[in-house]
């Protein structure tokens, strides 16, 4: 397989920040571009997350999947994290494939996002969810949180003067051993907390 150490990757989209943004979703960084299915968060069709919001909102993986084209249904995905005030992005704005893969442990942080900037343009955020170990890093060390939440839990901080809570998700990779309503189960407890 090619090498692309020493590439540098910036992020490929900006911020989804919907009007009113109450809880912000933080993954690492995007698959390579080959592994995209969709031009938005989440892109590659093996990735589960939003199979994950399907079980939770929908009681059905494939609300959001468009089988026959292998891709996710884009337009009401975003309509839906409108209407639920759900913001996505990234902790990592450029990388270093350190090997030909999507994997969080062969990702080399370049240049981190400025998470206290995007916190600052959604004022009713309180809630923050990282969907991996690298991204659960990366956010406690910018908001200077001590201890990170094991998988399924929550810590609160202060983020100037706002009280917030961080959450640590399952990933929604297949790479990651655990039964996508397990998982689920986890994202359903977290957005009965959050959402309500």
């Amino acid at each position: 397989m090619p090498q692309t150490k020493g590439i540098i990757e910036t992020h490929p989209w900006q911020p989804f920040l919907p009007e009113g943004c109450r809880l912000l979703m933080l993954g690492s960084f995007p698959p390579a571009r080959k592994r995209w299915s969709m031009d938005f968060f989440y892109p590659n069709f093996t990735n589960d997350m939003w199979r994950i919001f399907g079980l939770c909102f929908f009681n059905d993986k494939d609300h959001f999947v468009d089988q026959t084209h292998k891709t996710f249904l884009r337009a009401d995905i975003e309509s839906f994290l409108r209407e639920y005030k759900i913001g996505l992005y990234d902790t990592a704005r450029e990388v270093i494939r350190l090997k030909n893969t999507a994997s969080d442990k062969d990702l080399e942080v370049v240049a981190a996002v400025d998470l206290g900037t995007m916190l600052r343009q959604i004022p009713h955020c309180t809630s923050i969810v990282t969907t991996g170990a690298k991204a659960t890093s990366l956010a406690c060390e910018q908001l200077a949180i001590g201890q990170e939440p094991a998988v399924g839990t929550s810590h609160t901080f202060v983020f100037e003067d706002r009280l917030c809570r961080l959450y640590r998700m399952p990933s929604s990779s297949r790479a990651y051993p655990l039964r996508l309503e397990a998982k689920a189960e986890s994202y359903r407890l977290m957005f009965a907390e959050t959402l309500t």
